[in-house]
């Protein structure tokens, strides 16, 4: 009676994780304006998720079951499920770091790697001496001597994560908006809770979860991007001026940029040239600024970089970056045009800053660096 009860458990917790994905799926929670690659490798895990779900299910039904048939399943589908931990840890963490930092370093992808060799390796392994996992003569799944391997590795890999997380968030404010402590949460709940508890199959609805909250964070989020280049928009900046005047903590650097003589691009090649345009000085400008603070588009062509926490005296090393990175965009697009931008920065005591004090500011300073690159004869747009 107790193997139905719990038998019956498994299936309630492996169809309600089923379904929570499938709505997400359904109503494109996955899809995010502007940000593709994250985008599909939501898609991606939720997929895997799913069969998790699936296999999760069989494994546990035909557990004790006695047939050469059920042995390859329980054999190739606890494999699985211990190959999906490591995907997901991974996939988590790996989409963790593309969205604060916009790419992934090659240390980064050699820890990713160094941890998926070992797992698989151990996996491998296993199918011809049980170390991580065992199904005994009577077609039951007995937990081997390596199976801690996997859960301690799942814990690196959410420490990991919330540590990268907090640390990146004490430069960029805007982070609050991708609550990486949240989403982790059900699945470090799933975690301790299986492990403690043999036989219990929590994992798979913990991920379903987990995969919610990220869903909701970053369509969350998308209400301060702006939708063509995937920068932050205004609202995102009036949050930051008012966060920083309430915490009265560090000077922020603010630069003002716009493109200079955008509105030939727009009339020689066309409004969609423009737009290209603006998503490769976005991306330019992403590029540079990192963790170290946000790219707002404020208006048309012009951009706002806010860095709260600026703790240099000159923003002169800051502005030659953004050029060099201009100079280097201009001799590889192979585009009949080129980028050309005009910056004005200004570090300000956030007790004082207000933000129609601040653009005002910074935005003169950028007109006295327009100047310079038209001459005398006046703003041309």
């Amino acid at each position: 009676m107790e193997s139905a009860i719990n038998l019956q458990s498994v299936y309630v917790t492996d169809l309600v994780g089923v379904a929570i994905l499938v709505i997400i799926y359904l109503t494109k929670g996955w899809k995010l304006p502007t940000r593709k690659d994250e985008s599909t490798i939501m898609m991606a895990l939720i997929g895997a998720s799913v069969l998790n779900c699936i296999v999760d299910l069989f494994v546990f039904t035909c557990d004790g079951k006695q047939g050469a048939e059920y042995y390859f399943i329980l054999m190739s589908g606890n494999t699985y499920l211990y190959f999906y931990n490591m995907i997901i840890g991974v996939g988590i963490i790996y989409m963790i770091i593309k969205h604060i930092d916009h790419k992934t370093t090659g240390l980064h992808m050699f820890f990713f790697w160094m941890l998926s060799i070992i797992e698989a390796g151990l996996l491998i392994v296993n199918f011809f001496q049980p170390i991580v996992f065992e199904i005994d003569d009577r077609n039951t799944y007995h937990r081997g001597p390596l199976y801690l391997a996997f859960v301690i590795i799942g814990f690196v890999l959410i420490l990991y994560g919330y540590a990268y997380y907090l640390i990146s968030k004490l430069r960029n404010p805007s982070l609050r908006n991708f609550p990486v402590i949240q989403f982790l949460l059900p699945i470090l709940i799933g975690n301790l809770v299986q492990m403690k508890f043999y036989g219990i199959s929590l994992l798979p609805v913990s991920f379903a979860v987990a995969f919610s909250a990220i869903a909701i964070s970053l369509q969350n989020e998308c209400i301060y991007v702006d939708k063509l280049t995937g920068v932050y928009n205004r609202y995102e900046l009036d949050k930051i001026i008012r966060e920083r005047r309430i915490r009265r903590k560090g000077n922020i650097a603010a630069l003002m940029l716009d493109l200079n003589d955008f509105k030939s691009i727009n009339d020689n090649y066309s409004h969609e040239e423009g737009d290209n345009a603006l998503i490769a000085f976005a991306n330019i400008l992403v590029e540079v600024v990192g963790s170290e603070g946000v790219v707002v588009r404020f208006a048309g062509d012009e951009f706002i970089i806010i860095m709260p926490k600026f703790k240099g005296g000159d923003l002169s090393d800051f502005k030659k970056r953004i050029t060099e990175k201009v100079d280097e965009y201009n001799a590889n697009s192979g585009k009949p045009y080129k980028l050309s931008t005009a910056i004005g920065g200004k570090i300000f005591d956030p007790t004082g800053a207000d933000v129609d004090h601040l653009v005002a500011q910074i935005d003169a300073l950028m007109y006295k660096d327009k100047d310079a690159f038209y001459g005398e004869g006046g703003h041309k747009r």
